[in-house]
């Protein structure tokens, strides 16, 4: 087994909050956990909804913490002020291509179509081996079950072959999923049918 050497994972998560606690807590405990681990938190840069708690609890745990925010959002003073280090990107899509070039694994936390865009992304790219730095999951009280299930439904259907459904790794335990992104080996199998 692999042992994947992990300096920084880029967070996609929600710009709020969501509707129950739980989620809260989850992005409570990856910032910790991420601190614990000595891993730098590369996110988006804001202090809104879950993203602003998971760099607070970084930043908490005595972690590093690099924000990338679109300028767009900096201008509008979403810039979180008391990161490790803070970027401002001229576009969205210029973040994300930064916050990909800063990680060497990333993590999806419960959030909105920025969320899952951003990890279906890096999800592609891994899939098409234009990078080789694991995704994952934090599936905080169930949040991704569906999604898993859309996309056992590609599987059934024969858009995505059965290796590639496990080619993420997918934990409802913070420190369980850093380990398995640490451990994670690249899935091989060819992307067409």
């Amino acid at each position: 087994m692999t042992h994947r050497q992990i300096r920084a994972i880029a967070v996609f998560c929600g710009s709020n909050i969501g509707a129950t606690p739980i989620y809260a807590e989850g992005a409570r405990q990856l910032g910790a956990a991420l601190a614990q681990a000595g891993v730098a938190l590369i996110y988006g840069g804001t202090t809104k909804g879950l993203m602003g708690i998971v760099a607070d609890s970084a930043l908490q745990g005595g972690g590093t913490v690099h924000g990338v925010i679109a300028e767009s959002l900096h201008q509008r003073g979403h810039s979180h002020p008391g990161l490790s280090r803070q970027e401002t990107a001229p576009t969205l899509r210029a973040r994300k291509e930064r916050m990909a070039a800063l990680a060497d694994a990333f993590i999806a936390l419960p959030g909105g179509i920025g969320t899952i865009e951003e990890f279906m992304e890096v999800w592609a790219m891994n899939q098409l081996g234009e990078m080789d730095k694991p995704a994952g999951l934090l599936d905080i009280a169930g949040f991704y079950a569906p999604f898993l299930a859309f996309i056992d439904g590609m599987v059934e259907a024969k858009f995505l072959p059965p290796t590639h459904r496990h080619s993420i790794a997918v934990d409802a335990d913070a420190i369980g999923l850093i380990e398995k992104l640490r451990s994670f080996e690249r899935v091989e199998t060819a992307k067409w049918l």
